[in-house]
């Protein structure tokens, strides 16, 4: 578990706590299965997204392949349903593409406003109510 230097407080787009994104596979650029963040988080792993077929393919048409398991790094490969911690420049390009997954806005990290617009990411909601 990183220390409190390492990362930035655990809240979503909505200023609260922040909710687990996924477990299988683990995901969260620090493995916690959360999308938090911090100073050494450069891609800023910070959106909870849904992903989709179609997203896996455009994510991999843009050199990110997330389908092809990694056993050195305990990856097993993306699949559509999966829940995983999403750049926040991937998501809001896929966006821009029309092929964004859905966000789950409770497990989205506030700090992905810095990159997208709220407004964006609830047009994408799963967990909007």
């Amino acid at each position: 578990m990183p220390s409190p230097e390492e990362m930035d407080d655990s809240l979503n787009v909505y200023g609260e706590p922040l909710q687990a994104c996924g477990s299988h596979p683990v995901t969260g650029f620090f493995r916690d299965n959360c999308c938090n963040t911090g100073p050494d988080d450069l891609g800023s792993h910070t959106v909870c997204v849904e992903v989709t077929t179609a997203f896996l393919e455009y994510s991999r048409f843009r050199g990110n392949d997330l389908v092809t398991p990694v056993p050195e790094f305990g990856f097993p490969g993306l699949k559509e349903g999966d829940s995983w911690c999403l750049c926040a420049q991937r998501w809001l390009e896929a966006f821009e593409a029309g092929m964004a997954p859905r966000v789950y806005l409770m497990r989205t990290h506030q700090r992905a406003l810095e990159i997208v617009a709220l407004e964006k990411l609830k047009k994408y909601a799963v967990d909007l109510s």
